[in-house]
C-alpha cells in the first residue's frame, strides 16, 4: 500500500510505475475519490462540531430557546445521516478495457471501500537503477559465479538420471495428484531433505530465528503481503474455510507481527522457515511440463528481514539476504548468475529484486532459483506493522525484505545434472555428505 499523500504530491510518479510494471491502475479516479472523501469527512466534522456546540449550550438556554436548539440538532443529525447513507460522492471511472468513462454515485462507506480497492492496486515505484523492460528476457546480468561444466560424454537430464537411478517417480505422482506432481524416492528424497537442512542450518548459524509456520493463511495475510489482489489465480484457495495455501513462507513470516507496534530495540527481525509451498501455475499450460522445473508443490527455505524505515538499512539487508543465498549456492558448487530484474518482471510491491539463476545443462541456460526482493514500507503499511522510535516518540512503518535460501526440488535439477557420471551415478556435493552419509548416489533396487 502506498501512502496516499505521496500519490497526491506526485501522481505522475505512480502512473509511470504502473506503466513500467504493466499494471492497469486508475490513479486519476483514486485521487478524485480521495478528494471527495476528504470533502465529505470535513463536512461531517463540521456537523459534529456544530452538534457538540449546541449540545453544550442547551442546558444554559431558556426554555423558549431550547425547542429551536433541539430542532437544529435534529436537522444536523439528519444531514449527517444523509451524508453517511445516501449517494453523496459522484466519481467518473475509467474503463481500462474500453477506454471510456462512466459515473458512479456512492455513499461514504461505498466510497471508502472503492478507495481501498483502488489504492491496493497502486504499485511501488522502482529504484532508479532498476532496468526498464517488458519481461524476464530483459533482466540485466550483474555477474556470473562458478564454472560451467563441460562433459566428455553425452550427459543425461535430471529426469533421465532420476528415473534410471530409481529416485524420481513422475508417473505415480501424476496418477495420484495430477499433472506437475511427483514422488522423490530413497536417495532422491534424502538429497531433497539434505539441501533444505543444510540451508536451514546455515541460516540459523547466521542468527536468523527459525519458525515453523502455518501453511493456510487468512485473506488479511495475503493482502497484507501484497499477494492479493493479483495472485488469486496462482493460489489454491480453501473456499469452505476462507483460507489460502501459501505459495511461499514469505507470507506467514512477514505477517507474523502484523498489526503490532514494535520497539526500535527489536529491529531488525530476521526470520527463516522451511515450508511446503503450493502454486497453481495458472497460465502455464504447456510450459515447462517436463521434469521438476515447474510444479504445483515444492519445499523452500525462506528468509525475511523486517527493519527500520530507512533506505540505507533496506539496501544493507537486501545485499545481506542475497549474499546468504549465494553462500549456499557456492557451498553446493553450482555455477550461477545474478540478475537485476527489470520493471516488467517485478511484482506490485517490489522496489527492486535480484534473481539468482543456476546453470541447468538440460535447459542450456541459467534458470531462476532465487528471488531477493525489497519492498520498503509497501507490505508493512498494508499490514499496519510499525515500530516506535523512542527518540522522536513517533511510530513508523517498517521496511520488509525476503529471499529464497534454497528451493527444492528445482535445485535438484542442476545438482543431478552437473554432478553426474558417465555411468549414471551422481556425486553428492561435499556440503551435503554429512546429511546423506554417502558420497555417491547409485541405482536403487
Amino acid at each position: 500500500m502506498i501512502d496516499i499523500k505521496q500519490i497526491r504530491e506526485n501522481p505522475e510518479k505512480f502512473k509511470k510505475a504502473a506503466k513500467d510494471k504493466h499494471f492497469d491502475v486508475d490513479i486519476d479516479t483514486l485521487l478524485e475519490l480521495d478528494k471527495q472523501i476528504r470533502e465529505v469527512k470535513t463536512q461531517l466534522q463540521d456537523i459534529s462540531k456544530q452538534k457538540n456546540q449546541i449540545g453544550k449550550s442547551i442546558p444554559k438556554l431558556l426554555d423558549k430557546d431550547k425547542e429551536a436548539a433541539f430542532a437544529k440538532l435534529m436537522e444536523l443529525k439528519d444531514k449527517e445521516q444523509g451524508f453517511k447513507i445516501s449517494g453523496q460522492i459522484s466519481v467518473r471511472w475509467l474503463n481500462m478495457e474500453l477506454g471510456k468513462t462512466e459515473s458512479k454515485l456512492l455513499n461514504l462507506d461505498e466510497a471508502l471501500r472503492e478507495f481501498d480497492e483502488l489504492a491496493s492496486q497502486v504499485p511501488q515505484p522502482t529504484d532508479d537503477d532498476v532496468p526498464l523492460g517488458k519481461d524476464d528476457t530483459e533482466n540485466i546480468e550483474i555477474r556470473k559465479e562458478g564454472q560451467i561444466r563441460h562433459f566428455d560424454f553425452e550427459p543425461k537430464d535430471h529426469l533421465q538420471l532420476g528415473l534410471a537411478l530409481g529416485i524420481i517417480d513422475i508417473e505415480r505422482g501424476v496418477k495420484l495428484a495430477g499433472t506437475r506432481n511427483y514422488f522423490l524416492k530413497g536417495d532422491g528424497a534424502l538429497l531433497h531433505w539434505a539441501v533444505l537442512r543444510f540451508a536451514m542450518d546455515y541460516m540459523v548459524g547466521k542468527g536468523y530465528v527459525p519458525l515453523s509456520v502455518p501453511l493456510l493463511m487468512k485473506d488479511e495475510a495475503m493482502k497484507g503481503t501484497g499477494y492479493y489482489p493479483g495472485s488469486e489465480d496462482q493460489t489454491y484457495r480453501m473456499e469452505k474455510d476462507q483460507l489460502n495455501l501459501v505459495g511461499t513462507a514469505e507470507v506467514p513470516l512477514t505477517a507474523y507481527r502484523m498489526g503490532e507496534i514494535l520497539s526500535t530495540e527489536e529491529l531488525p527481525l530476521k526470520y527463516v522457515a522451511q515450508s511446503s509451498c503450493f502454486r497453481r501455475e495458472a497460465g502455464a499450460a504447456g510450459k515447462d511440463t517436463y521434469g521438476l522445473y515447474r510444479i504445483h508443490q515444492f519445499d523452500k527455505v525462506e528468509q525475511v528481514v523486517i527493519c527500520e524505515n530507512s533506505i540505507e538499512q533496506s539496501n544493507k539487508y537486501h545485499k545481506e539476504i542475497l549474499a546468504n543465498a549465494e553462500v549456499v549456492m557456492q557451498a553446493l558448487e553450482l555455477p550461477y548468475r545474478v540478475a537485476n530484474v527489470c520493471t516488467g518482471d517485478l511484482g506490485r510491491g517490489q522496489a527492486k529484486k535480484f534473481d539468482i539463476e543456476a546453470w541447468m545443462p538440460s535447459r542450456g541456460s541459467y534458470c531462476e532459483t532465487h528471488s531477493a526482493s525489497k519492498f520498503y514500507e509497501f507490505q508493512a503499511r498494508r499490514m499496519n506493522l510499525r515500530y516506535k522510535d523512542h527518540a522522536t516518540k513517533k511510530n513508523h512503518f517498517c521496511h520488509t525484505l525476503n529471499n529464497t535460501v534454497i528451493a527444492s526440488p528445482r535445485i535438484l535439477i542442476p545438482i543431478l545434472e552437473l554432478y553426474q557420471h558417465s555411468d549414471g551415478s551422481i556425486t553428492v556435493p561435499k556440503a551435503l555428505r554429512p546429511y546423506m552419509n554417502k558420497d555417491t548416489i547409485t541405482k536403487q533396487s
